[in-house]
């Protein structure tokens, strides 16, 4: 049941409706400003934070997964590997890098985004 309003304040109600609706069809990307504007708060905070890529080659590689583990915790300083090149900063090459890996080696360095 709705409360039963002096016809002054259902009036002052009904215009901020009529304005906030108003709003909306005048700037129809008002809510893609709200998300730009949180991908940039977003943006700023991994900014400072490293994304590292492992390309695994030999048993430096095993080493390498010892870092994500609870003894080290990696996540206390904003590392987190990922495993796209598209996500990565930073690549790690964990072994040796022979002649017959070194095409695919470059193809995933070449897929990741500048700055390198």
């Amino acid at each position: 049941m709705s409360p039963i309003l002096p016809l002054r304040q259902a009036s002052r109600r009904e215009q901020a409706g009529e304005k906030s609706r108003s709003l909306l069809k005048r700037s129809p990307n008002r809510l893609s400003n709200i998300y730009t504007s949180l991908d940039i708060i977003a943006d700023w905070g991994r900014q400072g934070s490293m994304w590292p890529m492992t390309f695994g080659l030999a048993c430096c590689a095993v080493e390498m997964m010892h870092i994500a583990g609870p003894r080290y915790d990696q996540d206390r300083f904003g590392y987190m590997f990922r495993a796209s090149p598209r996500q990565a900063d930073v690549l790690i090459v964990a072994g040796t890098l022979a002649n017959k890996i070194a095409p695919a080696f470059r193809q995933v360095y070449d897929q990741i985004p500048e700055p390198r």
